[in-house]
């Protein structure tokens, strides 16, 4: 006989029904589309697969072939430099930003929207519009000369050796700003009680910011560092906007590698392998987090 604290408690199985239920289709597609389309990624990577996905497998040829050449050497570079600066100069800018912002000041929402819109631009308008700002012939470089300094240059785009940097400031004018926002967002979630006890105790307010505020931020600053790096990623659109890979291939990255191999050039295997080492970043981002989100607080 069930006791009566058990008798009207329904079985876990059957707590929530109606939304479980209603996750089924979510989960199937999760499982069948992403899962097993990585799956299948993963194994023809191990294939000469050329215009059509064939079981002829050659072990870890494509691999060889991928990191023997000097187009894909090049595209983990840049996106190496991309990537690092990237991170630091948005968390850098997001945080001055988002601190200012947290101090109340006057016409905050319109400036909060003007730091944020470029965020709701394509990659690609992004992409087109710095292209003409960075065009010597009618952007920033030939603006300054016609005001008097004829010998200043600054067309990063047309310079291999640093069309990468131009291609960075054009992802940090997109990103600081959503940047901005998620850590303000996390400045707001401070109590104001710590505020006050340490303006009692005279503490200047970079220190009260250096070892207070941001160490109780860490759960914002990992999310922030996980989307940012996600995106870097990806990166793709803007590359093509702005240079199409240019000059040469000095501004090739991953993305745009897989991009070419599986749809230009027709060779899948070579696009699964390389797509396959974009994956492998991915979960090398993914699962620390995951195990520093979840699993340490779970462990505590």
């Amino acid at each position: 006989m069930a006791s009566p604290s058990h008798a009207g408690r329904p079985n876990k199985l059957f707590r929530n029904l109606n939304a479980k239920i209603a996750s089924i289709p979510m989960v199937l597609t999760a499982m069948v589309i992403f899962l097993g389309g990585t799956i299948w990624t993963v194994v023809y990577s191990f294939t000469n697969s050329r215009l059509l996905p064939r079981a002829n497998f050659v072990g870890f040829e494509q691999y060889e072939r991928l990191w023997d050449a000097p187009r894909w050497i090049i595209s983990i570079q840049n996106l190496a430099i991309y990537g690092i600066l990237s991170l630091i100069f948005s968390i850098v800018i997001g945080f001055l930003l988002a601190a200012l912002m947290d101090q109340k000041i006057r016409f905050e929402n319109a400036f909060r929207t003007i730091f944020l819109y470029p965020f709701a631009l394509s990659f690609i308008v992004t992409g087109l519009v710095w292209q003409w700002i960075l065009n010597p012939d009618f952007g920033v470089q030939s603006i300054v000369r016609s005001l008097g300094w004829e010998t200043f240059t600054f067309n990063p785009l047309y310079n291999s050796e640093i069309v990468i940097y131009g291609i960075l400031i054009a992802g940090l004018w997109q990103g600081t700003g959503l940047v901005m926002c998620l850590l303000l967002a996390g400045l707001r979630g401070i109590d104001e009680d710590i505020w006050k006890a340490s303006r009692v105790d005279g503490i200047p307010m970079w220190k009260t910011y250096l070892f207070i505020i941001i160490p109780m931020m860490r759960p914002v600053f990992i999310t922030t560092l996980v989307i940012i790096t996600s995106g870097i990623v990806r990166l793709y659109d803007l590359v093509v906007a702005q240079t199409s890979g240019g000059p040469g291939i000095a501004s090739e990255v991953p993305a745009k590698y897989v991009y070419d191999y599986m749809f230009q050039a027709q060779n899948l295997g070579q696009g699964f392998a390389a797509s396959t080492m974009m994956l492998l970043t991915v979960a090398i981002i993914i699962i620390p987090w995951a195990y520093l989100e979840f699993g340490g607080k779970k462990r505590g």
